[in-house]
């Protein structure tokens, strides 16, 4: 048994409000989640991403308490329930498949959860109508979940969430069974409300996307590990790893050198200026130093930082170069260009009134400019 001082975390070393500690889980003798540590701040909204098989509702499951680990520690709010059952941990969860009671009104499922604690019934219903007019749902508690459409039967399974008041609020892919607009409307209202109520929040998703919209932090998992955390915006401009930048969005990694002294990316002798500053970011985000002098690196340019240019020129990123299109794609709000430079295929994205492709495009010889902001180092593994 676990006294009190070893049940709370000392908050000196790990400010998290959720916290998980060396945590592996194994079914039989295969492990999910191995010797896996994650923090969350109190407040935030943090996502787990990663492709399919990689853990992340593993992990939701185990802050969760319905599943527990094989080793290791889960704190909430500085207690440890690590053994602690669901019903312990003042969790709310939202679940992909709503798991409504069809046999109940929107009224009555939303305060299930009330009912079950014992709570009077003119307290339930006050926080009923407050909980369905949080997501829009006014004038809907006599109404039964087959009168109701998939974005409303979300909504009810979130007000059910709400209604609880829970420390933690667990989110495990609530959008995936929505077609695309209502997932964009669901998406901006779970985000809006989180950070109206301020509840310490997980979401669960393999939609890259989603995930950026609703996140303070995003959490990438490959294999039962965590690959990186940070914030969307630094995932994206500074992977650290081959697997995450070709995992965040599309790049165009080759191979060069850049030398501390001159401040120079050389990529098969095209000079590219960097920006100190910049590096000095990279460096910190990679948390590793920056070999001093002229050293080999994986170089990875995202498609949207190579700009097209009509004619061979100077502008204000670099000196241009010619490159050959292969293959032009019509995507809607750009084209996808196919190019080769420097004896390699790269490919990058063209807004439409920057671009008119016609029956010659392919085979056309076009100049582009690359925006130094858009490039980023990793080292030659």
């Amino acid at each position: 048994m676990l006294n009190q001082e070893d049940k709370k975390l000392n908050k000196n070393k790990d400010p998290g409000f959720v916290v998980l500690k060396n945590i592996t889980k194994s079914f039989g003798a295969h492990t999910v989640i191995d010797d896996l540590n994650l923090s969350i701040k109190k407040g935030t909204m943090v996502t787990l991403l990663g492709p399919s098989g990689c853990g992340k509702t593993t992990v939701l499951r185990l802050v969760a308490g319905l599943e527990l680990p094989t080793a290791g520690q889960v704190f909430i709010d500085g207690e440890d329930v690590t053994q602690t059952s669901i019903w312990q941990r003042d969790i709310g969860i939202v679940f992909q498949s709503y798991a409504l009671f069809p046999h109940m009104s929107i009224g009555e499922n939303v305060g299930y959860g009330l009912k079950m604690l014992g709570i009077d019934k003119y307290e339930r219903h006050q926080r009923i109508l407050e909980a369905l007019t949080l997501v829009d749902l006014d004038g809907f508690a006599e109404r039964f979940v087959d009168q109701i459409s998939g974005g409303q039967q979300q909504r009810v399974a979130l007000a059910r969430a709400l209604i609880l008041k829970p420390k933690v609020l667990l989110f495990d892919e609530p959008l995936s069974n929505l077609d695309a607009n209502l997932r964009r409307s669901m998406r901006d209202k779970i985000s809006t409300l989180q950070k109206q109520l301020n509840i310490t929040s997980i979401y669960v998703t393999h939609d890259q996307s989603e995930a950026f919209a609703v996140s303070d932090e995003v959490v990438v998992m490959q294999s039962g590990k965590i690959m990186q955390q940070a914030p969307a915006g630094i995932l994206y401009r500074y992977p650290n790893s081959l697997f995450m930048a070709n995992f965040m969005g599309e790049s165009n990694i080759m191979q060069g050198y850049y030398d501390t002294t001159t401040c120079k990316l050389d990529i098969n002798g095209y000079l590219i200026d960097l920006d100190p500053n910049y590096l000095k970011e990279h460096d910190i985000q990679h948390r590793y130093i920056l070999k001093q002098g002229r050293n080999p690196y994986l170089i990875g340019i995202r498609p949207e930082a190579f700009k097209l240019v009509s004619t061979k020129s100077q502008d204000n990123y670099q000196a241009t170069q010619k490159c050959i299109i292969q293959k032009s794609i019509y995507m809607g709000a750009h084209w996808e260009l196919e190019l080769l430079w420097q004896k390699q295929l790269i490919m990058l994205n063209v807004n439409q009134t920057d671009f008119q492709a016609d029956a010659n495009a392919d085979q056309q010889e076009v100049y582009l400019v690359i925006d130094p902001k858009g490039i980023f180092l990793l080292e030659v593994e």
